[in-house]
Protein backbone atom coordinates (compact mmCIF):
# COMPACT_ATOMS: atom_id res chain seq x y z
CA UNK A 1 0.00 0.00 0.00
CA UNK A 2 1.20 3.32 -1.14
CA UNK A 3 2.33 5.64 1.46
CA UNK A 4 0.89 9.11 2.16
CA UNK A 5 3.78 11.95 2.18
CA UNK A 6 3.46 14.99 4.51
CA UNK A 7 4.19 17.88 2.37
CA UNK A 8 5.81 19.81 5.20
CA UNK A 9 8.43 16.83 5.75
CA UNK A 10 11.05 16.01 2.89
CA UNK A 11 11.22 12.30 3.22
CA UNK A 12 10.49 9.60 1.42
CA UNK A 13 9.89 5.21 2.65
CA UNK A 14 12.64 3.11 1.41
CA UNK A 15 12.48 2.39 -2.75
CA UNK A 16 11.96 -1.38 -1.35
CA UNK A 17 8.70 -0.69 0.18
CA UNK A 18 7.08 0.19 -3.02
CA UNK A 19 4.25 -2.11 -4.38
CA UNK A 20 4.57 -4.70 -7.12
CA UNK A 21 3.83 -2.08 -9.86
CA UNK A 22 6.71 -0.21 -8.32
CA UNK A 23 4.22 2.82 -6.54
CA UNK A 24 5.94 3.52 -3.60
CA UNK A 25 4.37 7.27 -2.06
CA UNK A 26 1.02 9.64 -2.18
CA UNK A 27 1.21 13.03 -2.53
CA UNK A 28 2.93 16.35 -1.25
CA UNK A 29 4.54 18.51 -3.86
CA UNK A 30 7.21 19.08 -6.60
CA UNK A 31 9.67 21.42 -5.09
CA UNK A 32 12.95 21.02 -5.90
CA UNK A 33 14.48 19.86 -2.99
CA UNK A 34 11.89 16.68 -2.75
CA UNK A 35 12.91 16.04 -5.99
CA UNK A 36 16.46 15.62 -5.45
CA UNK A 37 16.27 13.39 -2.68
CA UNK A 38 13.91 11.31 -4.78
CA UNK A 39 16.35 10.81 -7.30
CA UNK A 40 19.19 10.76 -5.43
CA UNK A 41 17.37 7.56 -4.07
CA UNK A 42 15.74 6.05 -7.45
CA UNK A 43 12.26 7.25 -6.87
CA UNK A 44 10.07 9.92 -9.87
CA UNK A 45 7.05 10.86 -9.82
CA UNK A 46 4.72 9.81 -13.08
CA UNK A 47 0.91 10.59 -13.08
CA UNK A 48 -1.63 12.72 -14.66
CA UNK A 49 -3.98 15.52 -14.55
CA UNK A 50 -6.57 13.09 -13.27
CA UNK A 51 -4.44 12.03 -9.80
CA UNK A 52 -2.97 13.31 -6.57
CA UNK A 53 1.37 13.04 -7.52
CA UNK A 54 2.77 9.29 -7.42
CA UNK A 55 6.09 8.57 -6.65
CA UNK A 56 7.26 5.20 -8.31
CA UNK A 57 10.43 3.15 -7.26
CA UNK A 58 10.02 0.28 -9.32
CA UNK A 59 11.82 -3.41 -8.42
CA UNK A 60 13.41 -3.17 -12.18
CA UNK A 61 15.08 -0.65 -13.75
CA UNK A 62 15.84 -0.55 -17.75
CA UNK A 63 18.88 0.66 -18.10
CA UNK A 64 21.73 1.45 -20.75
CA UNK A 65 25.18 1.38 -19.74
CA UNK A 66 27.03 3.99 -22.24
CA UNK A 67 29.96 1.85 -23.00
CA UNK A 68 27.75 -0.92 -24.14
CA UNK A 69 25.93 0.83 -26.46
CA UNK A 70 25.58 -0.71 -30.10
CA UNK A 71 25.11 1.16 -33.21
CA UNK A 72 24.04 0.10 -36.34
CA UNK A 73 26.57 0.62 -39.13
CA UNK A 74 23.78 3.04 -40.75
CA UNK A 75 23.34 5.07 -37.31
CA UNK A 76 27.52 5.44 -37.22
CA UNK A 77 27.04 7.18 -40.29
CA UNK A 78 24.61 9.22 -39.43
CA UNK A 79 26.44 10.38 -36.49
CA UNK A 80 29.21 10.87 -38.40
CA UNK A 81 27.88 12.79 -41.30
CA UNK A 82 26.45 16.68 -40.91
CA UNK A 83 22.77 15.83 -41.02
CA UNK A 84 21.98 16.76 -37.77
CA UNK A 85 23.22 19.51 -35.19
CA UNK A 86 23.65 18.38 -31.45
CA UNK A 87 23.41 21.19 -28.78
CA UNK A 88 23.52 20.52 -24.84
CA UNK A 89 20.59 22.56 -22.37
CA UNK A 90 20.39 25.06 -25.59
CA UNK A 91 16.69 24.50 -25.21
CA UNK A 92 15.43 22.93 -22.37
CA UNK A 93 11.58 24.26 -22.42
CA UNK A 94 11.36 23.53 -26.41
CA UNK A 95 12.24 19.88 -25.49
CA UNK A 96 10.10 18.87 -22.69
CA UNK A 97 7.20 20.74 -24.51
CA UNK A 98 7.90 18.32 -27.34
CA UNK A 99 8.02 15.49 -25.03
CA UNK A 100 4.16 16.35 -23.51
CA UNK A 101 3.06 16.87 -26.70
CA UNK A 102 4.42 13.89 -28.94
CA UNK A 103 1.51 11.20 -29.35
CA UNK A 104 2.83 7.94 -28.18
CA UNK A 105 1.45 4.55 -28.50
CA UNK A 106 -1.49 2.97 -25.97
CA UNK A 107 -1.14 6.13 -24.23
CA UNK A 108 -4.08 8.50 -23.64
CA UNK A 109 -2.86 11.92 -23.46
CA UNK A 110 0.73 12.76 -21.84
CA UNK A 111 1.96 12.29 -17.87
CA UNK A 112 3.89 15.54 -18.43
CA UNK A 113 1.55 18.21 -17.64
CA UNK A 114 2.10 21.41 -16.62
CA UNK A 115 3.05 21.28 -13.40
CA UNK A 116 5.72 18.50 -13.97
CA UNK A 117 6.61 20.99 -17.13
CA UNK A 118 7.35 24.01 -14.26
CA UNK A 119 9.14 21.31 -11.80
CA UNK A 120 11.69 20.41 -14.23
CA UNK A 121 12.07 23.58 -16.07
CA UNK A 122 13.11 24.58 -12.20
CA UNK A 123 15.43 21.89 -11.86
CA UNK A 124 17.21 22.66 -15.55
CA UNK A 125 17.52 26.37 -14.35
CA UNK A 126 19.18 24.89 -10.83
CA UNK A 127 21.71 22.47 -13.09
CA UNK A 128 20.43 19.23 -12.15
CA UNK A 129 18.48 18.58 -15.56
CA UNK A 130 19.63 18.70 -18.97
CA UNK A 131 18.13 18.63 -22.53
CA UNK A 132 20.42 17.79 -25.41
CA UNK A 133 18.66 19.23 -28.61
CA UNK A 134 18.67 17.74 -31.85
CA UNK A 135 18.50 20.04 -35.35
CA UNK A 136 18.09 20.16 -38.57
CA UNK A 137 18.07 23.33 -41.22
CA UNK A 138 17.93 25.29 -38.19
CA UNK A 139 14.52 23.53 -36.74
CA UNK A 140 14.24 21.33 -33.59
CA UNK A 141 13.87 17.80 -34.38
CA UNK A 142 14.38 15.41 -31.87
CA UNK A 143 15.79 15.63 -28.05
CA UNK A 144 15.52 14.23 -25.12
CA UNK A 145 15.63 15.69 -21.18
CA UNK A 146 16.62 13.76 -17.75
CA UNK A 147 17.99 14.34 -14.00
CA UNK A 148 21.88 14.05 -13.37
CA UNK A 149 22.81 12.28 -10.10
CA UNK A 150 26.43 12.09 -10.31
CA UNK A 151 27.09 9.78 -13.24
CA UNK A 152 23.72 8.30 -13.23
CA UNK A 153 21.24 10.12 -15.80
CA UNK A 154 17.82 9.70 -15.03
CA UNK A 155 15.75 9.87 -18.33
CA UNK A 156 12.96 11.72 -18.44
CA UNK A 157 11.53 11.76 -22.24
CA UNK A 158 12.78 11.80 -25.96
CA UNK A 159 10.95 13.13 -28.88
CA UNK A 160 11.41 12.63 -32.86
CA UNK A 161 9.81 14.80 -35.07
CA UNK A 162 12.22 12.88 -38.03
CA UNK A 163 13.40 9.38 -38.39
CA UNK A 164 16.39 8.29 -35.66
CA UNK A 165 16.61 12.07 -34.94
CA UNK A 166 15.87 10.86 -30.40
CA UNK A 167 18.37 7.45 -31.37
CA UNK A 168 21.16 10.57 -31.83
CA UNK A 169 20.33 12.22 -28.73
CA UNK A 170 20.65 9.35 -26.81
CA UNK A 171 24.07 8.57 -28.44
CA UNK A 172 25.32 12.14 -27.84
CA UNK A 173 23.90 11.29 -23.85
CA UNK A 174 25.99 7.96 -23.69
CA UNK A 175 29.31 9.27 -25.39
CA UNK A 176 29.72 12.60 -24.61
CA UNK A 177 28.79 13.07 -20.33
CA UNK A 178 31.22 10.92 -18.73
CA UNK A 179 27.84 8.61 -17.33
CA UNK A 180 28.20 5.53 -15.83
CA UNK A 181 24.67 4.57 -16.88
CA UNK A 182 21.47 5.89 -18.46
CA UNK A 183 18.32 4.90 -16.49
CA UNK A 184 15.60 4.21 -19.08
CA UNK A 185 12.25 3.92 -16.96
CA UNK A 186 10.41 2.04 -19.49
CA UNK A 187 11.23 -0.95 -21.67
CA UNK A 188 11.43 -0.86 -25.47
CA UNK A 189 12.18 -2.87 -28.48
CA UNK A 190 14.54 -0.06 -30.02
CA UNK A 191 16.50 0.50 -26.80
CA UNK A 192 17.01 -2.99 -26.25
CA UNK A 193 18.77 -3.28 -29.71
CA UNK A 194 20.66 -0.79 -28.64
CA UNK A 195 22.14 -3.23 -25.66
CA UNK A 196 19.86 -1.89 -22.91
CA UNK A 197 18.76 -4.56 -20.24
CA UNK A 198 16.94 -4.96 -16.98
CA UNK A 199 18.34 -4.48 -13.49
CA UNK A 200 17.02 -5.57 -9.61
CA UNK A 201 15.94 -1.89 -7.70
CA UNK A 202 18.84 -2.91 -5.52
CA UNK A 203 21.80 -2.95 -8.14
CA UNK A 204 20.53 0.97 -9.43
CA UNK A 205 20.44 1.80 -5.61
CA UNK A 206 23.86 0.31 -5.41
CA UNK A 207 24.97 2.14 -8.22
CA UNK A 208 23.38 5.28 -7.58
CA UNK A 209 24.92 5.59 -3.52
CA UNK A 210 28.30 4.01 -4.69
CA UNK A 211 29.24 6.92 -5.87
CA UNK A 212 30.19 10.74 -5.35
CA UNK A 213 27.66 13.11 -5.47
CA UNK A 214 27.97 16.81 -4.06
CA UNK A 215 25.65 17.45 -1.37
CA UNK A 216 22.60 18.88 -2.25
CA UNK A 217 21.34 22.00 0.10
CA UNK A 218 19.58 20.14 2.37
CA UNK A 219 19.44 17.46 4.98
CA UNK A 220 19.01 13.85 3.76
CA UNK A 221 16.14 12.23 5.42
CA UNK A 222 16.16 8.35 4.20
Amino acid sequence: MPYLLDENKLVFPHPSLADEDGLLAIGADLQLERLLLAYENGIFPWYNEENPILWFAPLERFVLVPNKIKLSKSMKQIMKSNKFKITIDQDFKSVIENCASMPRKDQDGTWIIADMQEAYIRLHEAGYAHSIEVWQDQKLVGGLYGVQVGKVFCGESMFSMVSNASKIALIYLAQNFGLSLIDCQIPSDHLSSMGAETISQSEYLTILHNQEILPYEFQRTL
